[in-house]
């Protein structure tokens, strides 16, 4: 019986280590930079391309 709980710890240890990592991974790839953020407002319409622009260029002054 005290040989199972030496299998078994491990083996919960790793689960836990495996679904933490899934789960960072999962966030860190949402992160998108400011300029794609722009880009995909202009593609779904939410701000015209005079706005755009503006934004752009105040984008493109402050790298």
């Amino acid at each position: 019986m005290m040989m199972w709980w030496w299998i078994l710890i491990p083996v919960v240890l790793v689960l836990v280590i495996l679904l933490y990592n899934g789960r960072n991974r999962q966030n860190t790839a949402k992160k998108e930079n400011p300029m794609d953020i722009l880009d995909n407002r202009f593609a779904k319409g939410e701000i015209s391309k005079e706005e755009y622009e503006e934004q752009k260029r105040t984008l493109n002054t402050k790298n």
